[in-house]
């Protein structure tokens, strides 16, 4: 590693972002060596050791991506106080330490994105990166022309929500493509419609698919794959 500002290199481990990578290091939570230092002009190296709040920061490594099969009934979270298995239950010991990529509820199932770079992760779930989420939802409801409503976008209880690109594959069955990534958006919007989803799967995170992995398997996105992501951003 070439020399780097303390800042950069604590955001660049995915610690913190860069202005609160600074906000660390004025507060004096940051230490070069087991000497505090406060401020951010201050430049560190391989033989560096940092450490923020006590606890060692690690540099940076290759930027890894991962494509996990979330099963039904599995949190998307590092502990559940209620007692309910966690994608990290699933997962084997050595994908303990990576971070996902947004969230899939406790009944959905499909693609969940794992990896390494917190930086990576927090692009990739930023309401401007606009990245389009598709999912396939088996439905409620005779009707489909009520989606129209979902399509033009829609209020539910307050909360406004972008319009969805929606396909019927089936008279009970949908395929959905949403930008926002809001919580529950598609159960809400849906259920608001007419169509109660009994069923939801995620197929496909931008330019990434699910394919044929099996359920509760993970595999490693090629690189150029996830150039791919980075160029839609």
């Amino acid at each position: 590693m070439t020399r780097v500002r303390l800042a950069k290199f604590i955001a660049d481990s995915g610690v913190a972002s860069r202005r609160a990578a600074e906000e660390l290091i004025v507060s004096g939570a940051v230490a070069v060596g087991g000497v505090v230092v406060t401020t951010p002009v201050f430049f560190v190296d391989d033989g560096d050791v940092v450490t923020v709040h006590g606890r060692r920061v690690e540099p940076k490594t290759e930027t890894r991506l991962y494509i996990f099969h979330k099963p039904i009934n599995v949190m998307t979270t590092a502990h559940d106080p209620a007692g309910r298995r966690t994608i990290y239950d699933a997962l084997g010991a050595e994908y303990k330490n990576l971070k996902y990529v947004g969230r899939l509820d406790y009944k959905t199932t499909g693609l969940l994105l794992l990896t390494n770079d917190g930086v990576l992760a927090r692009k990739l779930t930023l309401p401007s990166s606009e990245i389009p989420r598709t999912y396939v939802a088996m439905v409620g409801g005779a009707d489909m022309s009520s989606l129209d409503a979902a399509r033009r976008g829609m209020t539910v209880d307050g909360i406004t929500y972008r319009p969805m690109e929606i396909d019927v594959l089936g008279p009970d069955t949908v395929r959905v493509t949403v930008r926002e990534g809001k919580k529950n958006e598609i159960r809400i919007v849906l259920r608001a419609c007419g169509h109660p989803v009994r069923k939801l799967h995620r197929i496909s995170f931008g330019p990434i698919e699910l394919g044929n992995l099996p359920v509760g398997q993970i595999r490693v996105v090629p690189q150029k794959s996830i150039d791919a992501l980075l160029k839609s951003l």
